[in-house]
């Protein structure tokens, strides 16, 4: 899609959301605000008030990035817990929501438009119902009996008993309060407010750890996306505790490698990308946590030698294989990304991290609960075990490419937990190494490399492909679920406008004017 003006979302009613603000003469900053906004209520699976959300920033002259993770309550300790893993479900997953004050600082530094306006189609959409997309309908129907045991979450999401069917109309009124709330007090409801006080008196009532304090002493952190050079362009990503530092990794591999002049799709490309990835995923697993307590700090892991050490460990032939570690992953995750005539773009990402989050409703406001404290590890001395007020490893990633020059190129990102640092990869490489326009690089079949550095070819790479690979050393299996491989949003600036691309793997479009 080409246009003066753009949106690209993973839900079409979100995607006209976002026009509908640049129309009334909103930038694409309000744009972005309103996509998010409007996603927690029509893609109830992947996000909702009760989530993170990070986002890079290009406002015509400079990048900047605002991490927006909630940390996690005061009272954790490592003893709270009994492992060998994290909760994945209840109380003890959830932490600060921080969606919300994500969207009240980007209007503050950026907004045009008045804050509440940008509430208007989100509230509509939850007082007077939306109709449910296949996909949507899809997880919400498996996650209505996963979270049998949650009366809260049956009352607002399975109040007939059931998950809604695609197109049926779906109300959420609570939510419609909520967001009203939000709205006109800026966010104070949710963290000092009548919000946080429903927040903290479940919790108590329900054996949670959460606080007035844990959610009054929240705030986002204003960051430098960090800048790693790639062959003509630079990626630049949200530091830790995202993961997109690993995809500054791999690429850094791969430019002494030299895959820009391999085709794409070949065997050679995916293996060398797949060598690359795994290097760099183990540097994830080994190193990332909140930025205050990594001791390995990112330069270092881009530090040129090392860099450099490591293209020259990949063999042209067998595959290494790493110890698997066991870090949680999840693809439940919204990813939107706008544009405007005056030139400012925006990557933005927002996620309950698995399904509906925790399992946790908010009682009589319709918000759904994160499970992001799951992203924490319980094994002493690593940098990301679980401690109070701390933020966990997250897999939430925007993305963002300008050229040498500083000039804007490209605003991305593929939604889906463990995908999306390697989508990132796939996504430069094809676009900038390759010329291809971002809806045929997003169209195109992606790899995907487990945690147990096992290798997923998607329907599409040819059966000789994956035999070759397997003939290298790699395990490697077609997997059919397109669901595995993310979904992607790209906007790239062109000469005169954009273009525009969104997933065939999600419902969502890309539209502007």
């Amino acid at each position: 899609m080409f246009a003066r003006n753009a949106v690209a979302t993973s839900q079409p009613l979100a995607t006209q959301a976002g026009i509908d603000m640049l129309q009334r003469g909103g930038n694409a900053i309000d744009a972005a605000i309103a996509t998010a906004i409007t996603l927690t209520v029509v893609e109830p699976a992947m996000n909702g008030v009760g989530s993170d959300a990070f986002a890079i920033v290009w406002d015509g002259h400079g990048l900047t990035g605002i991490n927006g993770s909630g940390k996690s309550p005061a009272a954790w300790t490592p003893n709270r817990f009994k492992g060998p893993n994290m909760p994945t479900q209840g109380w003890d997953s959830v932490t600060v929501p921080g969606a919300v004050s994500t969207w009240i600082a980007l209007s503050q530094k950026f907004g045009k438009l008045p804050f509440a306006d940008l509430f208007e189609p989100a509230i509509r959409y939850a007082r007077d119902g939306f109709q449910v997309g296949t996909k949507t309908a899809s997880i919400w129907s498996w996650s209505v009996d996963l979270f049998a045991h949650f009366n809260g979450f049956q009352e607002h999401f399975a109040p007939q008993g059931r998950s809604p069917n695609p197109s049926e109309i779906f109300k959420r009124p609570d939510l419609a309060e909520t967001l009203t709330d939000i709205a006109y007090t800026e966010g104070e409801s949710l963290y000092r407010g009548r919000l946080a006080d429903a927040i903290v008196g479940q919790s108590q009532r329900e054996g949670g750890a959460m606080t007035l304090d844990d959610l009054a002493n929240h705030s986002v952190l204003w960051t430098d996306p960090i800048a790693q050079p790639y062959r003509d362009v630079v990626l630049h990503e949200i530091p830790p505790n995202g993961q997109g530092l690993a995809a500054q990794i791999a690429l850094s591999i791969l430019e002494h490698l030299d895959v820009h002049s391999i085709e794409p799709g070949s065997v050679n490309w995916i293996h060398y990308q797949v060598e690359a990835m795994k290097i760099a995923i183990r540097a994830a697993f080994d190193h990332f946590a909140d930025p205050e307590a990594m001791t390995t700090p990112p330069n270092e892991l881009l530090e040129p030698g090392s860099i450099a050490r490591a293209a020259k460990s990949i063999s042209n032939n067998a595959a290494s294989r790493y110890p698997p570690v066991a870090l949680p992953v999840s693809e439940d995750t919204v990813y939107l990304t706008t544009a405007d005539a005056d030139g400012a773009m925006v990557s933005m990402i927002q996620s309950n991290y698995r399904g509906f989050g925790s399992g946790i409703v908010i009682d009589s406001t319709g918000i759904s609960m994160q499970n992001r404290g799951s992203g924490f590890v319980l094994t002493p001395g690593h940098p990301n075990v679980v401690a109070g007020s701390k933020r966990p490893f997250h897999t939430i990633i925007p993305g963002f490419v300008s050229r040498s020059d500083g000039s804007p190129a490209m605003a991305f990102g593929v939604m889906g937990g463990h995908m999306q640092h390697q989508g990132h990869v796939q996504m430069v490489t094809r676009v900038f190494d390759h010329g291809e326009n971002p809806q045929a690089a997003s169209d195109a079949p992606r790899w995907h490399v487990s945690p147990d550095y096992r290798v997923a070819l998607e329907t599409g790479t040819p059966p000789t492909t994956i035999k070759a690979l397997e003939e290298r050393g790699h395990d490697a299996v077609l997997v059919t679920d397109e669901g595995l491989f993310g979904g992607a949003q790209l906007i790239c600036r062109l000469k005169d406008g954009y273009c525009a691309a969104s997933d065939h793997r999600k419902e969502g479009m890309a539209a502007g004017f």
